[in-house]
């Protein structure tokens, strides 16, 4: 009975484990657009700030997305358990967000000033070189903003993670919302911290002796910018293919109307038209939420 019991157990091990296991790879794709978007997004906020102080910076906001993720993740097993109805709304206002996201950093250079990116710059470029700037509180200012930062995107890939486990038995979804959490910020901010230092080991690089080396050091000096840009593009296309498949599959009617649509044109065009479809809808739906944020702050504006 003892050993009968004790392989029963170790049978039911092994299937959580594989569960957890399916369930925390469609959970890591699910938020690879968030994922995306926070790595552009955290490496950017520490531009600005000293060369030697650069991996402190990451470390302190890697230090406040942990405490983000341990306040989220009881959270959402909190609202799975108590409130299941709310996890397709806040799916759905996630999924808005991330669009929302999207689109309004597409139409930066239309929404904003050259004036404000301007001022913005100047602010950064008087931080490190001018003697009236307290360092210590610009830095504080960077490590809040990017754990701001970090909370609205860490929530979304708790939502969008949620969703994926809110069927399953509770302990599957404690041990892939807490596997999610911890891979997301130890991928996270481990990526970040050696982006942020690219153009640190390129210009090492570049004095040693041997040409190649300089060589080498020279590419990564000059691929440094692109491969920041590229993760921006990357994660912006992201953001609005998850949204606005998020969205679609919340939309019953919209949903059935892609697969319909996708079944009917067949062959690898079909295979690929629900994500363009779903990408589709979420650049429409970042434009009406933008539009709409738009139109309330010019109402509070008047008042």
């Amino acid at each position: 009975m003892a050993g009968s019991s004790l392989l029963a157990l170790i049978d039911d091990i092994a299937t959580i484990l594989d569960d957890v296991s399916v369930m925390t790879k469609v959970a890591a794709k699910k938020t690879a657009g968030v994922l995306g978007d926070d790595l552009a997004l955290n490496a950017q906020q520490v531009t600005g700030v000293m060369a030697e102080r650069e991996l402190p910076v990451v470390w302190a906001v890697a230090k406040g997305s942990t405490i983000n993720k341990i306040i989220l993740v009881p959270a959402a097993l909190a609202i799975s358990a108590f409130i299941p109805w709310a996890v397709t709304p806040l799916l759905m206002l996630g999924g808005a967000f991330l669009c929302y996201e999207g689109f309004e950093k597409v139409a930066h250079k239309f929404l904003h000033s050259k004036e404000e990116d301007e001022a913005a710059h100047a602010a950064k470029v008087d931080a490190l070189v001018s003697e009236n700037v307290d360092m210590v509180a610009f830095e504080k200012d960077k490590i809040k903003g990017a754990v701001r930062t970090d909370f609205i995107l860490s929530a979304e890939i708790i939502a969008i993670t949620l969703g994926v486990v809110q069927n399953s038995p509770f302990v599957n979804q404690v041990a892939v919302l807490s596997g999610i959490a911890i891979l997301m910020t130890v991928g996270v901010y481990g990526l970040v911290a050696g982006i942020v230092k690219l153009d640190d080991l390129g210009l090492y690089l570049s004095r040693k002796a041997s040409a190649a080396a300089r060589a080498v050091g020279r590419a990564i000096v000059a691929a440094a910018p692109w491969m920041m840009k590229g993760l921006s593009v990357l994660g912006t296309a992201a953001m609005f293919l998850v949204g606005g498949g998020i969205l679609t599959h919340g939309i019953g009617p919209l949903h059935h109307a892609i697969e319909r649509v996708s079944a009917s044109a067949g062959g690898f065009f079909g295979a690929i038209l629900p994500t363009l479809l779903d990408g589709v809808t979420g650049v429409v739906a970042g434009g009406i939420v933008v539009l709409l944020v738009m139109a309330v702050n010019k109402a509070r504006g008047h008042r």
